[in-house]
């Protein structure tokens, strides 16, 4: 049957069919993915995904902006993620595959707005496993400064592209390399497969979890309330006086939820996925939102807000000027440094599923789709996704990362929201049972949506630009591509 160009793009492909093969055979009898993953390891890869990023890292980007009230723009971005969260939570159980919002989109708006979203995706987990693992080298440089008096080269841990917000600036012959290194480490335990990613996560997870209690113990022994007095930013100059800093670092921190996403991505390796991928996905939310507020909380009563700008390894040394003993940093470096890698992790494995997912459509080559027979692990895929990842790592520096990969996620936290009613109503009275958002489909996802353009509104206009480019490059990828190699074409 040939279709006109609009029932091209608006095609939509059944819920029941993303899980083709799912845990045993793809399609064409090729080894398909494997149900591995219970409820504990699940929700461990959402926190793992979620916590240490945003505090780790981007209070040094977002108190510059909010000052005090940094703990309104964690609140904000944590509400409009939990707004989310229950959308994601109700199609987590009507569509359980890979591919997260990108699946959900196929099964509800259309191919082509699953391809857009998977762009954002792609954005989004690519740019966040760079700027994460960008990070983790001033956490080791702190570590190993406190436990072995030695520092790593200045250019071999300083980028060879820096913005200064204005201009590129080119510097030959530097290279940033632990976070290549880390990506290394991250893709040899990917390819030996998912159930022996997540064990190390979990691990990993709780070690953060518990070095961030230890931080926040330690930063309330030197709490000031002065600290938060004036609680809101005054600095007119740049434009974030009052509640427009307040939200421009919501965007800033809110990629620190994509954890949220990355549990999604994991439909297809859960273990009864209507039950435990909507569980997942609240329980890691609500971990994630406790000790987000407590460390920010924390982290802004031990110090003023003047000190956080171009902070280096800032929780270490926030503990360092608290006590006066440089133990309490060395610690919470070699907490950081395990959890930056964490962090990585996920979102390295989170980057090679949506591939998986995009791949076994035929939207994008079938190179991402195959799975090695004995670990049940996309290798290729990871391959190329470890190799891109450590490129931009290693090469540029995170100054317009963070914004970049919030713009991403807020995008496609909107197409889910919108989802959520679009379904219901394809699905009907033969939808499976599950998690169905409170008061209705239209409330919640609404009120998601109406957030997340409240945060995005105050995006920087480079942010913007670079998105609507790479928007442009995805939109030319699926007409000369994608549409033509959809298995949609093909009957089946």
């Amino acid at each position: 049957m040939n279709l006109t160009l609009g029932q091209k793009l608006l095609r939509t492909k059944p819920a029941e069919r993303h899980q083709d093969g799912a845990g045993s055979s793809t399609h064409a009898g090729a080894p398909g993915l494997q149900r591995s993953l219970g409820l504990f390891p699940l929700t461990m890869i959402g926190v793992g995904a979620t916590i240490g990023t945003g505090i780790f890292f981007t209070m040094v980007e977002a108190v510059p902006k909010a000052g005090p009230a940094v703990v309104l723009s964690f609140l904000i971005a944590a509400i409009t993620a939990g707004l989310t969260a229950l959308c994601y939570a109700e199609l987590a159980g009507r569509v359980p595959a890979s591919g997260s919002s990108y699946s959900f989109a196929y099964a509800t708006v259309g191919e082509f707005a699953a391809f857009v979203v998977a762009a954002c995706l792609l954005l989004e987990y690519g740019l966040a496993a760079s700027a994460t693992s960008i990070g983790w080298s001033d956490y080791l440089n702190n570590f190993l400064m406190n436990a072995f008096g030695w520092e790593i080269p200045a250019e071999l841990r300083s980028p060879m592209f820096v913005s200064d917000h204005h201009n590129v600036h080119f510097n030959p012959g530097h290279i940033n390399l632990p976070p290549i290194l880390l990506v290394i480490m991250c893709g040899f335990l990917l390819v030996r497969g998912a159930k022996e990613s997540a064990t190390t996560n979990a691990i990993m997870v709780l070690v953060k979890l518990a070095i961030l209690v230890f931080f926040a113990a330690i930063a309330f022994t030197g709490f000031d309330a002065n600290n938060f007095q004036p609680f809101f930013n005054m600095d007119e100059s740049k434009g974030y006086a009052g509640m427009a800093g307040v939200t421009a670092a919501a965007g800033t921190v809110f990629f620190s939820f994509i954890g949220l996403d990355t549990i999604a991505t994991a439909g297809e390796e859960v273990k009864d996925p209507r039950r435990n991928v909507p569980i997942g996905i609240l329980a890691a939310l609500l971990i994630v939102t406790v000790f987000y507020m407590l460390v920010a909380v924390a982290a802004m009563g031990a110090q003023p807000a003047h000190m956080f700008e171009g902070q280096q390894a800032g929780l270490s040394v926030i503990l360092q000027n608290v006590t006066g003993q440089a133990w309490p940093a060395l610690v919470l470096s070699a907490g950081a440094v395990v959890s930056v890698f964490s962090v990585t992790l996920v979102t390295i494995y989170g980057q090679t599923r949506i591939l998986y997912a995009i791949s076994r459509d035929g939207l994008i080559p079938q190179t991402f789709r195959k799975v090695n027979a004995r670990t049940g692990a996309p290798v290729s895929n990871t391959i190329i996704v470890c190799i891109v990842v450590g490129l931009v790592a290693g090469t540029v520096d995170a100054t317009f990362l963070w914004d970049m990969v919030s713009m991403g996620t807020l995008t496609a936290f909107m197409v889910v929201s919108i989802a959520v009613p679009v379904i219901r109503h394809k699905q009907g009275a033969n939808a499976p049972k599950g998690f169905r958002v409170p008061f209705g489909p239209y409330v919640i996802p609404g009120l998601s949506v109406l957030a997340c353009l409240y945060i995005m509104k105050d995006l920087s206009g480079t942010t913007f630009r670079v998105f609507f480019i790479w928007m442009a490059v995805a939109v030319l990828a699926y007409f000369v591509y994608g549409m033509r190699n959809s298995r949609l074409n093909k009957p089946h």
